[in-house]
């Protein structure tokens, strides 16, 4: 299976790659111009801090449409050029804070995160799946930090209902290159039309969003020939995501530098699989190929 991505990404990415000599007989491999931050170890994805420092701004309900506000955290140096960029839901009844612990900690690893408030605590999955769309649009055109990202490496990712926002607003926009839903709500089961690289986290004991009923036939209903992953962590609640949790942020970033940065450098993570553990019940994918 290939890559999915843009075809003016894909092109980009060639002619960066390929590089002739004086004689112009040799071609030279460059760098993958997305890449940012030193080569991962296990050790650096897991650390509760990356290798950017970060800082952050809060952004009021008053002066955005669509959403309702938040924060937004991002790397204070753009030495290594421009990043990818993540909106975040909350779910059902709650606010931004409920995961405020992966702003600096996905920031700082080389992305700028939103973390949003939605317009009501009690919206449902489509209309959080919008306003991740409208957190996306402020982020890129008028935001404070627009000119820190490139807009054409977006994703998304939300917890319970917020996750089911994620798999709404990667149906609606497919053209997003990264979706994370967290122990995801959603009444609709099926996601054949998803072309977002997509990494299902389901939770053990979830009793709100029970796996059986929720993560598994998302991940199923996703097209086989998706780059997809499904981690079902261990013994874990519903509200595993909101309180630091190394296994869902170490699997995040492997999944957003691999497919918003195109990094390679990460798919030891991801592939071959994470056998079980006592962090890990389930682990499936299609094993992500460059």
């Amino acid at each position: 299976m290939s890559l999915r991505s843009p075809l003016s990404r894909r092109a980009l990415i060639l002619v960066a790659a390929v590089a002739l000599t004086s004689s112009g007989a040799v071609a030279q491999a460059a760098e993958n111009p997305y890449e940012r931050g030193p080569a991962p170890t296990t050790a650096s994805i897991e650390a509760t801090r990356g290798p950017f420092a970060t800082a952050s701004t809060s952004v009021s309900s008053l002066s955005v449409r669509g959403f309702g506000g938040g924060t937004i955290y991002y790397p204070t140096s753009t030495a290594e050029g421009t990043f990818g960029a993540v909106a975040v839901s909350p779910g059902y009844t709650a606010s931004q804070s409920s995961l405020s612990w992966l702003g600096p900690r996905l920031a700082s690893q080389g992305f700028v995160i939103f973390i949003i408030d939605t317009n009501s605590r009690y919206d449902q999955p489509s209309s959080r799946g919008d306003q991740l769309l409208a957190a996306l649009d402020y982020l890129t055109t008028s935001s404070p930090v627009r000119d820190r990202i490139d807009s054409s490496r977006l994703g998304v990712m939300g917890h319970s209902m917020g996750g089911g926002g994620a798999l709404e607003a990667t149906k609606d926009r497919p053209s997003l290159q990264a979706s994370i839903p967290l122990t995801a709500w959603n009444a609709t089961k099926t996601w054949s039309t998803v072309r977002t690289p997509t990494l299902i986290v389901g939770a053990e004991n979830d009793s709100v969003a029970p796996v059986s009923s929720h993560s598994e036939p998302f991940y199923t209903s996703l097209p086989s020939t998706l780059d997809k992953a499904y981690l079902e962590l261990e013994g874990a609640s519903h509200f595993a995501p909101n309180s630091s949790n190394t296994t869902i942020a170490k699997y995040s970033i492997a999944w957003l530098k691999r497919f918003i940065d195109d990094d390679t450098r990460y798919e030891q993570f991801l592939c071959p699989a994470p056998g079980r553990s006592a962090l890990i019940e389930e682990y499936r994918d299609t094993c992500p190929h460059s």
